[in-house]
């Protein structure tokens, strides 16, 4: 890189240095976002560690870790002799038709490829006639209210149906313990927005759900892959997903979830219980949230109605003591002052329906899964995987090679499969991916066809790691 690209990467840089937390991180930060955003291209090289040092009037070990994370996450690619550059992209232009430049890890849900099956997306694409029935509903609620509708916690309908649902698992909780959130995307931004400091450590289990891992990338947190019994070295947040695990369908035990709960009290530490699967257990029965066996401020519980109805019903929510709520709701009005109406009223019915809702639901996901877990045996008899106790996805991996690389030919082969790479806080798996069973019978048959055609076509060979499409 020359000087005058030097001096527009340290413009572009820009006040990098002026939040919280280590360097390194802040760093980190600042270039990620210039990469996912499209500023810093694909094959982009970086200045050497010690010219951008130099420059920055920071140490050398402070670039150096920076472009390691990068180099972790698949954001750059470091080679010894010659530098470090921006990772390959491997999907289509960073850039929309009006010139807008989009973030490249959304590619496949802002500009889905043609005519390719996407396996990276796991959320239910047929909608039950409970919904639309659910918005009739919220239309004759809606009639003749007269009401600003501005809500930064939620509707209060919605908080109260909430409060209630658990109550009934078991939880006693209060309207006041409820925030409604866009989505349990929403919910994880806002929490770690409000818990977590640039530098702080964040624990989360390995593999985990990768749009939780971004959300504490972008707050410029050190994600530490580790168990419950971490705790004991008090991260700021830790984050677990005990039923119906994104990505592996796996289902904590009791003595495990008492296990956890009990530790996250006893060291004070935020607990975010991540339920977002907890109704898509296949034995139809849903097991309790972790604030069941301790509850307290330490205890946090995230949902949504995205998997369990239809993955463009943006209604998620918190669960957690009433001040945090609090905080919650203050920091989401400066935001946006509050959710869209209209699909908390539907939500109110769906919650009232939630029994006949889930089962047909679950019904459908255990017939796909068998369905998926017998292709695969069939067609791909030396892939492995355990199937999966709940949820909508199970967990493979591959006798050779790297996902990553086997991605781009299942790519040409009408399938996009999300690497391994994208559920590990240190870029850990990549010989693993994520399959869903959300598809019908018919259309499964036919990804599982392709991927068996590109396997035979895959020779196992390594090559750069690539960034790849955020993954739900």
């Amino acid at each position: 890189m020359n000087g005058a690209n030097l001096d527009d990467l340290v413009d572009l840089l820009g006040r990098w240095a002026s939040g919280r937390g280590p360097l390194y991180l802040l760093l980190a930060a600042r270039l990620r976002a210039l990469i996912d955003d499209g500023v810093l291209p694909p094959d982009q090289p970086l200045p050497p560690d010690r010219v951008l040092a130099k420059r920055l009037a920071v140490g050398r070990g402070t670039v150096v870790a920076a472009y390691d994370l990068l180099h972790q996450e698949g954001r750059v690619v470091r080679r010894q002799g010659s530098g470090t550059r921006v990772a390959a992209l491997d999907l289509p232009s960073t850039r929309t038709a009006d010139g807008v430049v989009a973030n490249p890890l959304l590619l496949h849900i802002l500009h889905p490829p043609d005519g390719v099956q996407l396996l990276t997306c796991a959320a239910p694409h047929d909608m039950p006639v409970a919904m639309f029935e659910a918005y009739e509903e919220a239309g004759a609620r809606l009639a003749g209210t007269r009401d600003l509708g501005y809500q930064p916690a939620g509707n209060p309908a919605l908080r109260a149906a909430l409060a209630a649902y658990y109550t009934g698992r078991g939880v006693p909780t209060t309207a006041e313990q409820i925030m409604v959130t866009t989505g349990a995307q929403q919910a994880l931004t806002l929490l770690t927005g409000l818990l977590v400091a640039p530098g702080d450590t964040v624990l989360a289990e390995t593999p985990t759900y990768p749009g939780a891992l971004e959300v504490f990338r972008h707050a410029a947190a050190v994600i530490r892959p580790g168990t419950a019994e971490d705790l004991r070295e008090r991260p700021a947040m830790a984050y677990f997903v005990p039923t119906a695990r994104n990505p592996d369908g796996s289902i904590m035990d009791r003595p495990a979830r008492r296990r956890l709960a009990a530790l996250a009290a006893e060291h004070d530490v935020p607990l975010i219980d991540d339920e977002v699967c907890a109704e898509l257990c296949f034995t139809g029965e849903t097991p309790p949230p972790l604030a069941s066996f301790r509850d307290g401020e330490h205890q946090i519980s995230v949902g949504s109605l995205s998997k369990l109805v239809w993955g463009g019903l943006r209604v998620g929510w918190i669960r957690a003591a009433a001040p945090l709520v609090s905080r919650l709701a203050r920091l989401r009005a400066v935001h946006d002052l509050g959710g869209e109406v209209f699909s908390q009223l539907a939500a109110v019915a769906l919650l009232r329906r939630l029994d006949e809702v889930r089962a047909a639901r679950v019904r459908t996901l255990r017939e796909r899964h068998d369905h998926l877990c017998a292709e695969l045996r069939a067609h791909l008899p030396s892939w492995s995987f355990e199937p999966a106790l709940g949820g909508q996805t199970i967990w493979v991996r591959i006798p050779r090679g790297d996902v990553d690389s086997f991605a781009q030919v299942a790519l040409r082969h009408g399938v996009a499969v999300p690497p391994g790479r994208s559920f590990d806080p240190l870029g850990g798996h990549a010989d693993c991916m994520r399959l869903h069973f959300l598809f019908p019978e018919d259309e499964l048959s036919r990804a599982v066809n392709n991927l068996a055609t590109a396997w035979a076509f895959y020779g196992g060979a390594g090559r750069s790691v690539s960034r790849h499409p955020l993954v739900v």
